[in-house]
């Protein structure tokens, strides 16, 4: 989950503004969970799914 379209609910802010100290500690903590393909675009992870399928069907096909 992403926070730039979380909304406060304690200043009816932004949460990706970091306006009040509710703010600032929510966004720090979804920072902080974001986990290592967070950053990466659905387009990105496709690839990243068929070079992995392909690697696996050449490995498959150099065994037998």
């Amino acid at each position: 989950m992403t926070y730039d379209r979380l909304v406060c609910a304690n200043c009816a802010a932004p949460v990706s503004e970091g306006r009040c100290p509710v703010c600032r500690a929510s966004r720090e903590r979804l920072q902080q969970e974001q986990g290592l393909f967070a950053g990466l675009s659905p387009v990105t992870l496709v690839a990243l799914l068929v070079v992995l399928l392909g690697a696996l069907a050449l490995l498959a096909h150099q065994t037998v």
